[in-house]
């Protein structure tokens, strides 16, 4: 490891299991439905009742809104029901309970987080910074959402974390989010669906589509289609997914950071959304948007994907475009470099790449930028997250895997104005996984989706073992002595 100093801020994110959602528990079984069905409607009204104040005394407490989710998940089980009858509020919540369980979001890791500045610095103190901290939560079956914390950095670099809210909360889902025909087209012809099925849908479409346009024009399709092959089948329900994978969600301001839970909505993500990198855009014209590239996993195949928001309450998930938009590791430029976005990646899951767009949507083009060069980085290397600019280059923080799977993070310095320059780069690692750290889900593991300045010191929060996170400062200036020595 490297000689370069740094402090350890007294803070660590650790799982705590008392934080859950409620989640559909549904049998696959249409039998088994009915039949559990059948138990909760031969009860009396008094029964219900009864049944149900004792389950809301055992389960309330522990979610701001205990009703919704069951509502919905009694919503979920409606077409079973069996009887014509009118079901009162009180046994349509048992019910929705009985197809309900709870989910601990980060019982087993909470992990590779990033950091940006907190869109509202409203009342800091002169040299201080609020920021957000972004975490992957991974829970059972390894299913990892996004959860966010905040504090503040003070003038003299002390670290001040805000409380975590015991309870979680689930954002809204746009029933209705608007699509770009364009892009849309062309994520249709990557995927293979270059044909007259796909253009006869596309066709019917404006400019800017509704999801409800879309299904009113596939369900014509199907309706007045005939025979209706396999093949046009095929490519309807593609166009469907492909919709489903372009959501919006919205989180109520009266929810603190904290409960604010990004959980997998469509079906390409329902194995997790992992390792977001979180990066503070600045356009040319001065405005700012916090995008996040992060890895949707199906159980089967990844997916890159793209997160947009400029408040932290209202979010755009969107599908990334282009022939280098594969594998993991995507991260981007805080801002543009002669009129072009630029982004760093990881095509071939060994080398560090480098690219450039004119369209944040789009990717291709990919030229290696680093490839591995010490023993601990042997295996393979990537990034911890987005470019930080400083007067001397692009500081990129690197991970590398040498012997026996072991994770360090690196660095190493780009030329401002031409980032496909290698100014420096370390020849030891910066941190390495080191006493209990170095134990956990995944041992041997230090990792990170971004880090940020604070005056003239680089605030590095990491992952250790993949089960929980800690923040350390490093003085960026000799940082950059070691890289440019």
């Amino acid at each position: 490891m490297t000689t370069i100093p740094f402090r350890r801020h007294d803070v660590a994110f650790t799982p705590q299991s008392a934080r859950v959602i409620i989640r559909p528990f549904i049998p696959s079984s249409a039998h088994r439905i009915t039949t559990i069905l059948g138990r909760a409607l031969a009860l009396s009204e008094e029964e219900t009742t009864h049944d149900l104040a004792s389950m809301l005394m055992d389960f309330s407490s522990r979610h701001l809104d205990i009703e919704t989710p069951l509502l919905a998940n009694f919503e979920r089980v409606l077409p079973h029901i069996f009887t014509h009858r009118p079901l009162t509020h009180a046994r349509k919540l048992l019910i929705g309970a009985l197809f309900s369980g709870e989910y601990a979001l980060e019982s087993a890791a909470l992990f590779n987080p990033s950091i940006v500045p907190h869109p509202d610095q409203e009342g800091v103190p002169t040299g201080a910074l609020r920021f957000i901290l972004s975490l992957r939560a991974t829970g059972e079956g390894h299913v990892s959402s996004i959860e966010f914390r905040t504090g503040l950095i003070d003038s003299d670099g002390n670290l001040r974390m805000d409380p975590v809210s015991p309870f979680v909360a689930l954002p809204d889902l746009n029933p209705n989010p608007s699509h770009k025909k364009l892009p849309f087209i062309v994520k249709l012809h990557e995927m293979g669906f270059e044909n007259g099925h796909a253009s006869m849908v596309m066709d019917a479409l404006g400019e800017t589509f509704t999801r409800s346009d879309l299904n009113q024009c596939v369900h014509r399709i199907r309706r007045e289609t005939r025979p209706l092959t396999q093949d046009l089948s095929n490519t309807l329900r593609c166009i469907q997914w492909l919709a489903d994978s372009n959501y919006e969600i919205h989180f109520p301001s009266k929810l603190a950071m904290s409960e604010r839970i990004i959980f997998p909505v469509s079906t390409n993500e329902s194995h997790g959304i992992e390792d977001a990198r979180f990066v503070r855009f600045v356009e040319d014209d001065g405005s700012a948007m916090y995008y996040a590239t992060y890895t949707a996993y199906n159980g089967h195949a990844i997916l890159p994907q793209l997160i947009e928001t400029r408040d932290f309450l209202h979010f755009r998930i969107l599908t990334l475009n282009g022939t280098a938009v594969q594998n993991k590791g995507m991260a981007l430029f805080p801002r543009r470099i002669d009129g072009s976005y630029a982004m760093l990646s990881r095509q071939d899951d060994e080398n560090l790449f480098i690219m450039f767009s004119d369209n944040p949507h789009h990717w291709s083009d990919s030229t290696v930028l680093l490839r591995p060069a010490e023993m601990w980085e042997s295996v393979k290397i990537g990034n911890c997250g987005s470019p930080i600019e400083t007067e001397a280059g692009w500081l990129v923080l690197t991970h590398g895997v040498g012997p026996m799977r072991k994770y360090c993070i690196g660095a190493a310095l780009l030329d401002l104005h031409d980032p496909t320059k290698v100014i420096g780069r370390l020849r030891e690692p910066l941190l390495i996984p080191e006493g209990p750290g170095r134990e956990g889900y995944v041992p041997n593991v230090v990792y990170s989706c971004g880090a940020l300045l604070h005056g003239r010191d680089l605030v590095l929060p990491y992952a250790m073992s993949d089960r929980a996170s800690t923040i350390v400062s490093v003085p960026l200036d000799d940082l950059l002595a070691a890289l440019q020595g």
